[in-house]
């Protein structure tokens, strides 16, 4: 490596670094979404695997709050934290398949400025260490490609593992490696090589514990997420929202960037054939899914996680190996020179609006639904109530609300959602004691659903009505029932669908 490459790879680092202390910040000042707290949740009762989905999140989310404790930036801390060896490995990627510190360099900084990255690690969910786990297994093929050593394929099966252990979408790295060496005759010879169907068994290893867990739940997990692959009617107005989300996930600039490389790869000779492939067959494959997935259901902009490391190196691609006319070359030169700028600009100002709602002069966006803010000061008010009423324990109609009560009430409180049970099968249900006395429900004050809970009881009575607030603006009025005598079991262990 030269001098120029060396201070090149340390001047990525310092500012990946300085991304992810921007994104430690944010996490400690911005309130849980309510996934994040229902996966807290799950973090406190580990287990092989989960109704919605494996198990990498919960394990993600443990880690950080043995560090922090259960606080929004303990949540966090580990989801941000993994951005650094994400960032080691689009690097090398980008370095192995492309031959330069230039492309390297730029791709894993165009990576760090998407929404995709600095929301996605900020924010833990799934979808944040199935980014890490793809950049590896781009990474591990990289080398693959590069040494033609055949124990690289263990690697490979280990990081396709690990994707797995993080959402089922990795499937879709199966048939993306086998259309790669069957794509480009030098790698056929894998085929007949034990070392992939070797790494093969190291990623279903790896995945074991989930398999493990859905056979002994009737493969209610399988069933779930399997069953979104079956179109039962047409409904390709979806297919319409797949390139507006993902211009905002990228930032614009990236976005262009992005695809111009994705164009120049097929039908630009920009780099060798192996590396352009193995790039191509990361992005399209999944890409190809969801495109099939938006013609009966709404794709939402987070599930396309796993091409973002393919689609970097593709911007980077753009930015250094591609000769465009003269206007295109500017444009290039503009995203390229501005998208690090108005990424973090872009994800500055969704942070402050998602906190504040300033931007939109305190009124409703996307956001205030989805972000807890407020729900510290209503758990305290919801606190104060169930201790005026001596509620034993606290019930909620959805997970959502379920998982804001447990994390901002006081550690310890019973907070139970009696209805899908399945969401919570590797939690201990509460004492029999705690739901034989009076029971505080809460919920948005609007007109009853057909299967209320509070249907269940003889004695309802309105106690409360207490409002979650952003500065001015009301984002819910919650109702607080007072629940007594129940006619039958408080908790409805009733089938989900899937097994119905």
């Amino acid at each position: 490596m030269s001098s120029n490459d060396g201070t090149l790879a340390r001047n990525t680092f310092l500012t990946v670094l300085a991304l992810v202390v921007l994104r430690l910040v944010a996490a400690a000042w911005t309130p849980l979404t309510f996934d994040e707290a229902y996966y807290w949740m799950w973090s406190k009762h580990l287990a092989g695997g989960y109704y919605d989905h494996p198990p990498a999140v919960a394990y993600v989310i443990r880690a950080g709050t043995m560090i922090l404790g259960d606080t929004e930036l303990g949540v966090r801390l580990v989801s941000i934290l993994l951005a650094l060896p994400m960032s080691l490995a689009v690097y090398r990627a980008a370095a192995i398949l492309f031959g330069g510190s230039r492309v390297a360099a730029s791709a894993t900084i165009l990576l760090n400025v998407t929404l995709m990255a600095a929301v996605g690690t900020l924010i833990v969910t799934p979808d944040a260490p199935l980014l890490v786990a793809s950049s590896f297994v781009l990474f591990f093929l990289a080398k693959v490609l590069e040494t033609g050593r055949g124990a690289w394929w263990l690697a490979v099966g280990v990081a396709v593992g690990a994707a797995l252990l993080s959402k089922y979408t990795a499937l879709f790295f199966g048939p993306a490696i086998l259309i790669w060496l069957v794509a480009v005759p030098k790698m056929r010879r894998w085929l007949i090589s034990p070392w992939p169907y070797l790494g093969g068994l190291v990623a279903l290893a790896v995945f074991a514990p989930v398999i493990v867990w859905n056979a002994d739940h009737q493969w209610v997990s399988f069933l779930k997420q399997f069953g979104r692959a079956r179109i039962e009617n047409f409904r390709p107005a979806f297919i319409g929202e797949l390139i507006p989300t993902q211009f905002a996930f990228a930032t614009p600039l990236v976005f262009i960037l992005g695809v111009m490389g994705l164009h120049a790869l097929i039908w630009r000779n920009a780099g060798a054939f192996a590396a352009r492939m193995l790039v191509n067959t990361m992005f399209w494959t999944i890409v190809a899914y969801f495109i099939w997935h938006s013609l009966h259901a709404r794709v939402e902009a987070n599930w396309f996680a796993p091409v973002y490391p393919a689609l970097a190196i593709s911007a980077a691609v753009a930015a250094h190996l591609v000769r465009w006319d003269r206007y295109r070359q500017r444009l290039a030169d503009f995203c390229l020179s501005w998208a690090s700028p108005a990424g973090i600009a872009l994800f500055a100002l969704l942070i402050v609006q998602a906190n504040t709602g300033v931007f939109t002069g305190y009124r409703r966006d996307a956001t205030v639904r989805s972000v807890g803010v407020g729900w510290r000061e209503l758990a305290s008010e919801i606190e104060a109530v169930r201790l005026r009423t001596g509620a034993t324990c606290v019930l909620a109609p959805d997970y959502g609300t379920t998982g804001w009560l447990a994390f901002y009430l006081p550690k310890g409180t019973c907070v139970v959602q009696p209805t899908q049970r399945i969401r919570w099968v590797n939690m201990p249900e509460p004492a029999p004691a705690l739901l034989s006395g009076k029971l505080l429900f809460v919920d948005e004050a609007r007109p009853r659903a057909r299967t209320d809970p509070r249907e269940n009881f003889a004695d309802v009575e309105r106690v409360a009505e207490l409002k979650r607030m952003r500065g001015p603006l009301v984002i819910e009025t919650y109702g607080l029932d007072l629940l007594a005598g129940p006619k039958g079991s408080v908790l409805d262990r009733s089938p989900p669908p899937e097994l119905d």
